[in-house]
């Protein structure tokens, strides 16, 4: 949030991040609501796993929702009840920061996660009424296994997201690449002796990460590569390492989505390749992309190969570069933005 932030006022405007609660992964909370009775803590995930697993079946929070779009919607009385109660007790925290910070006073209003403050959208029904542009902003699962809420969906002006999959789940959303500093590092022009591999996922589950580190901590064994699987640290710790790498492997299964995600921005800024499971449709849709597309058949014989060839290893390095400042790059991608507003928004 904060780099888009500075994109808006790279743009000569001002923007100010409002977040519902503390995040460890969010530095700059902005302006903090610190709402209760909602967290990303692991407890409260599994028990709202659990919970999803009695309405869903098996999956649970992870099973897709059907739709075109998939609308959200309460699984029993019971949740009905605790997101009325929940609405009532945020309402004391909503209303005292709206007029605070008059958060009624801008120009252009982003939901992230196309969430409201409150799960009845109120806020930005009231928005609606006052004629100011709504922006909605889709990572995923957000659309994937919650759903649009119908009413947010209802008068958004703009759907926008970085998912290539989400494209084929809502009738009108664009897309647009997720906006990175790639010029904050330098290329690394050199491949380790043993080349050296990561993979840091966020989630297991979505990255496919069982399958992934047990082919790479063969391929360790082998004497072949050098693993480091990188998880549970802070992103100073996080930079650090993936700098000593030379392969970043970001995904297969595709269960969390189709392609690659921030860490891969991250990992092509700094010159590692980069590796993920690549579907027909996203090849399409960027061809000219720099990836090394996987899947659990080949990934191990597809990392071989790339040790044996140090020259293709380096050329890779520069060609991912030179791509994610073309299409991540902060400036590039503030244009392209602003772009969607003259198309979406000033132009109705």
């Amino acid at each position: 949030m904060s780099l888009w932030k500075k994109a808006h006022e790279l743009n000569g405007n001002e923007c100010d991040i409002i977040t519902m609660y503390r995040n460890p992964n969010q530095p700059d909370p902005g302006i903090c609501l610190n709402l209760p009775l909602i967290s990303t803590n692991s407890k409260y995930l599994n028990l709202r796993h659990k919970y999803y697993q009695i309405y869903r079946g098996e999956l649970g929070d992870y099973k897709d929702r059907e739709g075109f779009p998939p609308i959200w919607k309460e699984n029993s009385m019971i949740e009905k009840a605790f997101f009325k109660i929940r609405d009532w007790v945020w309402a004391f925290y909503i209303e005292s920061a709206i007029k605070k910070h008059n958060l009624y006073d801008y120009d252009v209003y982003h939901f992230e996660w196309g969430l409201d403050f409150y799960r009845d959208c109120r806020f930005a029904k009231e928005l609606s009424k006052r004629k100011k542009p709504i922006v909605c902003t889709y990572h995923g699962q957000d659309m994937r296994t919650r759903g649009v809420m119908k009413e947010l969906d209802q008068i958004s002006n703009l759907n926008l997201t970085s998912e290539v999959d989400l494209l084929y789940k809502h009738p009108n959303i664009e897309y647009l690449f997720l906006p990175y500093e790639t010029e904050n590092y330098n290329l690394i022009k050199k491949v380790s002796n043993q080349v050296k591999v990561c993979h840091s996922p966020t989630n297991r589950y979505y990255k496919g990460s069982e399958d992934i580190i047990k082919i790479c901590r063969e391929l360790e064994q082998e004497n072949i590569i050098e693993f480091l699987l990188i998880e549970g640290k802070s992103q100073d710790e996080v930079v650090k390492m993936k700098k000593e790498c030379d392969i970043y492997i970001d995904q297969i299964h595709n269960r969390g989505g189709w392609g690659y995600g921030m860490s891969s921005v991250e990992a092509l800024s700094m010159g590692l390749i980069c590796m993920t499971e690549l579907v027909e449709e996203y090849r399409k849709f960027i061809p000219d992309h720099p990836f090394i597309a996987i899947d659990k058949g080949n990934l191990k014989q597809k990392i071989i190969q790339l040790t044996q060839n140090k020259e293709m290893l380096l050329h890779k390095k520069k060609e991912g570069k030179k791509w994610v400042a073309k299409y991540h790059g902060i400036k590039n991608v503030t244009k392209a933005l602003y772009t969607h507003y003259e198309n979406f928004l000033w132009n109705k």
